[in-house]
This record gives structure tokens, sequence and C-alpha cells, in this order.
């Protein structure tokens, strides 16, 4: 299944909390990095499939600091294909590196991530729970590390 991906464009577009809630629970964070960075939105028949934003976070690193795809499209590539245009995008701007970072707890996206060329990089021990309020539980493991990742460009 293939997706039209384009920027988001405030002139005719909402932001897609829900969807991007799923990725990040805490619409504080959802918004501090909408603010810093670039929403990109996936299509399918003209309708919101997917999203990510895409940060730069230092010279030459651009990072995806939310991926979500809706239910329903899920496990048909489309996050990989986000990932795809995110490494396009970040080489033509000149980056050298692409990061991500998910919860110890995300078993489907550490995989997703390492299938995509990404490389786990380091751990942030405890960030969710010096960041989260709300106690976070995927998979029945408690989310509390952030494992970083990286793609060399």
């Amino acid at each position: 299944m293939t997706i039209e991906i384009r920027l988001f464009d405030p002139s005719r577009d909402q932001i897609p909390y829900p969807l991007l809630l799923e990725a990040d629970p805490s619409k504080r964070s959802i918004q501090e990095y909408l603010e810093r960075g670039k929403l990109y939105l996936g299509l399918i028949d003209e309708k919101i499939a997917a999203c990510f934003v895409l940060m730069r976070t230092r010279p030459n690193t651009n990072e995806i600091m939310n991926i979500a795809v809706r239910p329903e499209y899920q496990s048909r590539g489309i996050a990989k294909q986000c990932i795809a245009f995110a490494e396009q995008i970040s080489k033509q701007e000149g980056c050298r590196s692409l990061e991500v970072g998910t919860g110890n707890s995300s078993l489907d996206q550490l995989a997703l991530y390492q299938k995509c060329g990404f490389r786990i990089v380091g751990v942030e021990r405890n960030y969710f729970i010096k960041r989260y309020v709300q106690e976070i539980y995927e998979n029945g493991i408690k989310c509390v590390d952030m494992i970083r990742l990286e793609m060399v460009l």
C-alpha cells in the first residue's frame, strides 16, 4: 500500500492530535515538538493514515519525534514508507544522521526501526518516569527508559 506524504498545511489541515497521542500520550510534549519541528501527513485516498514530526535536533541531525499509523493501516508498510521519506528529506537537508527514540516497552517499534536501518546508540534511563505523570505500559512491560537509535545517512 503506497501513501502520499506531504508537509502539514495549516490553511487546509487540522493537526491530527488523536493520532499523535497514540505514539506519545503527552499533549504537552506533542505541542513542544510541533512548535519546533515539521509535521508530515501520510494520506490514503485524501484521508490521514499516518503522520510524523521531523525536527532538527543538532547540526546535521534530524530526529523523528513521533510516528503514528492509524490502527486499520498498521502492518502494511506505511511506517516504513514514512521513515524512508524522513530519511530522504534529511539527506536533502544535508543531515548526516537521523535519530529516533522509543520506550523500552515498545517492542514492535524497536523491531521496525532496526529493520529500517537504525542502530541502538544509547539508553536514557528513567526518561518516562521523569517526564510523564501517568505510567505507561506496553506489551505488559512498564515503559521506563528511552531507547535511542540512529541511522547514519
